[in-house]
């Protein structure tokens, strides 16, 4: 066995490709044409049999789950060694393969079968009773439909016990393009409290790390099995560095060279009955907790009853919208506009359009954005003048936005995001469970950061300030403004995985979370 590079845990410190079934075919079939016969799947499974010890040392039993294609091939190897090993030492797991046959058998599946054969192993076809930890071959790349029959069976058996999960390259079911884990007709899974783990092979794939991925996979271990990449293929997608270096600033700054962010939304009660003020100072405040030099804030609507500065914050300056949506204000600060805004956005909208150079628009303005048309075509004429202009949705604005469904959006979150950012010009942020980052030009960035404690309300509002303020700073040297965007992205998710880990709020709430980006 050659020196290989070693299997590792994902996200790296550095942004880490991300290749998509079309490209990882391409790698694995290069590959083959310079490796003897059955290489990559020896490899493939030895490591696969490495892991499983390294992560489950005093597993008892382990239930080795094949289906009929090649990832089944790898777990029949894997199988292999780990009763060879335990024949060997006299320690370690019993092993126990069962297998889901299917029409045909891959030639390298037909000589892993032939290996267990020739081990003397017994092939079954009921999942054991009692197990401690499964290795998950059943299915693998490319699977675009429901498993059915026996695969259903042992695919529920796998998944709905809560015991430990190690998946070969993909969960079973799982896209490895989209994330769109497609599961048995009538199964509804709840978040598994055992280890999930899985060895992706050769490449990582973007459905790991965004919609269903994260939850299915759990810790995502890559095993390259090569030395050597051939020939370099476009990358379908990057997935984010694990941490970005916080700027350092000069010790001559002074506020004005740290950027102004005008904060306009946070619409008041009167008329509406419904107070969303609270959004527009989330923001604002973020802004300002995270480094902008001023912060100003423009509430809208009548805000009668509000008092004239924030008693939490009293650094954020409060001016009316007349004040503040001027040419002169707009052309030197980074606006976010629509946090709270409720309907009172929508006339300030076009003027907001047409003369803030530096924008991020959510919530609300996203909504009024949505079905029309002239807006649209701001938006685009803004691109050509170079401007920047980020949109934040979460699925439901994004649906709205692309005139579809928020599961149209999930079946498919990068090609949502491309598609957003290229009718519109502007770099999307489409937020959840892998934040995309996607601009009209250039591969998107899932953002590995980030926990379910992240779904509460405001957290988006803390996002759109956090950007804006990124956006407003003096930026690292060769770092573009979609580098900013992903970069607070990054940084907003890792606040609430800190938050998380000290245990310091469960659930965390946005203003914490506002505090804890000032802390950091």
């Amino acid at each position: 066995m050659p020196n290989l590079r070693q299997m590792h845990l994902l996200p790296d410190p550095e942004p880490h490709p991300l290749y998509g079934v079309a490209a990882t075919r391409k790698i694995e079939s290069a590959l083959s044409q310079t490796l003897s016969p059955h290489e990559l799947m020896a490899r493939a499974g030895l490591s696969l049999a490495r892991l499983t010890l390294a992560l489950h040392p005093h597993a008892r039993t382990v239930w080795v789950a094949c289906g009929p294609g090649n990832n089944g091939g790898d777990a029949l190897i894997a199988a292999c060694h780990l009763a060879q090993w335990r024949q060997h030492t006299g320690a370690g797991p019993a092993v126990v393969i069962t297998r889901c046959p299917g029409e045909q058998t891959p030639p390298d599946t037909r000589w892993a079968l032939g290996k267990v054969q020739d081990a003397g192993l017994p092939i079954h076809e009921v999942p054991p009773d009692e197990w401690d930890v499964a290795i998950d071959g059943l299915l693998g790349l490319g699977v675009r439909r429901a498993p059915t029959g026996l695969l259903a069976t042992h695919w529920a058996a796998l998944f709905g016990a809560d015991r430990p999960v190690l998946c070969v390259d993909l969960p079973s079911g799982l896209d490895a393009d989209t994330g769109h884990w497609w599961r048995p007709d009538g199964v509804s899974l709840r978040p598994s409290k055992a280890s999930r783990n899985t060895l992706t092979m050769l490449t990582a794939k973007p459905g790991l790390f965004t919609a269903d991925g994260r939850d299915a996979a759990g810790s995502v271990w890559l095993a390259p099995l090569c030395q050597e990449w051939p020939s370099p293929l476009a990358q379908d997608a990057t997935l984010g560095a694990h941490d970005s270096p916080a700027s350092v600033r000069p010790h001559a700054s002074h506020k004005g060279s740290q950027g102004d962010v005008v904060v306009i939304g946070g619409q008041g009660m009167r008329g509406t009955g419904v107070g969303m003020t609270g959004a527009g100072v989330l923001a604002a405040r973020t802004a300002l907790l995270s480094g902008a030099g001023r912060v100003f804030l423009g509430l809208l609507g009548d805000s009668e009853g509000n008092p004239g500065w924030d008693p939490v914050q009293p650094e954020v300056m409060l001016r009316t919208p007349e004040k503040l949506i001027t040419r002169s204000v707009l052309d030197a600060a980074v606006t976010v506009c629509g946090c709270g805004g409720g309907d009172a956005v929508i006339p300030w909208l076009p003027q907001i359009l047409d003369q803030a150079r530096r924008l991020v628009l959510d919530a609300d303005a996203l909504n009024a954005l949505a079905g029309d048309n002239d807006g649209i075509v701001q938006l685009n004429a803004r691109a050509s003048k170079d401007w920047i202009t980020v949109l934040t949705p979460h699925p439901l604005e994004a649906a709205r936005l692309l005139g579809c469904s928020s599961a149209d959006i999930q079946r498919d979150r990068l090609a949502a995001a491309r598609r957003l950012a290229a009718i519109t010009g502007c770099i999307c942020v489409l937020k959840g469970s892998g934040t995309i980052v996607a601009a009209q030009d250039g591969t998107p960035v899932i953002n590995p950061s980030g926990n379910p404690s992240l779904a509460t309300a405001g957290t988006g509002d803390v996002l759109a300030g956090l950007i804006g303020s990124y956006l407003a700073q003096p930026h690292q040297e060769g770092e573009l403004p979609f580098d900013v965007v992903a970069r607070a992205v990054m940084q907003h998710g890792l606040a609430a995985d800190r938050m998380v880990a000290r245990k310091s709020a469960c659930p965390i709430t946005a203003g914490a979370l506002a505090q804890a980006l000032g802390h950091h």
